[in-house]
């Protein structure tokens, strides 16, 4: 059963559910941050990495103790090792293990060599208690849209085989499905449904989850939850043709994970909307 809840004001790894003794696992999802290479950077007149801690804050104060970090791409706005290290700095503050996947505004090479192996990493898969969580590369290098090739199908078919007693949750950056705008939907996923035809061949597969569109999104597709999440930063206008930005504050989603392949979640936003931001931009 799946309850919305929004509230305003290569090898895989295993780790041990520290939040609950029932079985429940607690994730929390933070993206697109957007981080500069200078901490007084803004996107559109906002301080992106001051939007950042306030989230980081309001998590810690709600939402702990949880289990794991999914941090799902766009970390940087302009990517470089100090933007890199000052976002895992932010994100390890909470004290969790930190699952990373790049968006189309990182760059792969850096962000992999940011990574410490520590609480900042990236895993393709990684198992916890009766969950399986599996991080999906969709960037297409120097492009904003996404794509899977057969290879990556291939592995991603493979490795939900070879767990079919395991719920699983599947992460990429960028949207699987419309988002009813036309500008965002034009760096959605370019082969939906190669993707789902693997998805759909795997019951165990119980929500997939991203980042990229900078606003929330529930529905259900085959029993399968779809979420998306609002960035920690800007915030996009749901189904306008055009690039808007919404006046709605930066938030982040939580996630309870049952025993029984339940899942709970819900967006928590800051209170308030930022000031300064340019809200007649016509792109970021």
């Amino acid at each position: 059963m799946y309850r919305q809840v929004t509230q305003t004001p290569a090898g895989g790894t295993t780790i041990t559910s520290k939040s609950t003794t029932n079985g429940t696992i607690k994730v929390l999802q933070i993206t697109d941050t957007h981080l500069f290479e200078n901490p007084d950077g803004c996107l559109l007149g906002l301080n992106t990495e001051q939007s950042l801690q306030a989230v980081i804050d309001d998590a810690a104060e709600r939402h702990l103790p949880a289990d794991l970090v999914l941090a799902t791409g766009d970390l940087a706005h302009i990517p470089a090792p100090a933007t890199y290290a000052r976002v895992f700095s932010h994100l390890e503050k909470l004290g969790l293990p930190v699952y990373c996947l790049p968006g189309n505004h990182d760059e792969g090479q850096q962000l992999d060599a940011a990574l410490n192996g520590g609480q900042c990493r990236y895993e393709a898969h990684t198992r916890l208690g009766n969950w399986q969580f599996i991080l999906l590369d969709s960037t297409i290098p120097g492009s904003e849209g996404a794509h899977f090739t057969p290879e990556r199908l291939a592995q991603l078919d493979q490795l939900l085989g070879s767990s079919a007693d395991t719920h699983t949750l599947v992460c990429l950056h960028h949207q699987p499905v419309a988002m009813g705008s036309r500008w965002l939907d034009t760096m959605a996923l370019d082969n939906p449904d190669e993707f789902f035809a693997v998805i759909d061949r795997h019951p165990q597969v119980r929500g997939i989850l991203w980042g990229h569109v900078h606003q929330e999104y529930s529905a259900t597709r085959n029993g399968v939850h779809l979420l998306s999440t609002p960035s920690t930063c800007i915030q996009f206008k749901p189904k306008s043709n055009d690039f808007a930005l919404e006046t709605v504050a930066p938030g982040y989603r939580w996630l309870l994970l049952g025993p029984d392949g339940s899942i709970e979640s819900g967006v928590e936003r800051l209170d308030g909307t930022p000031g300064n931001i340019d809200m007649t931009a016509s792109g970021y």
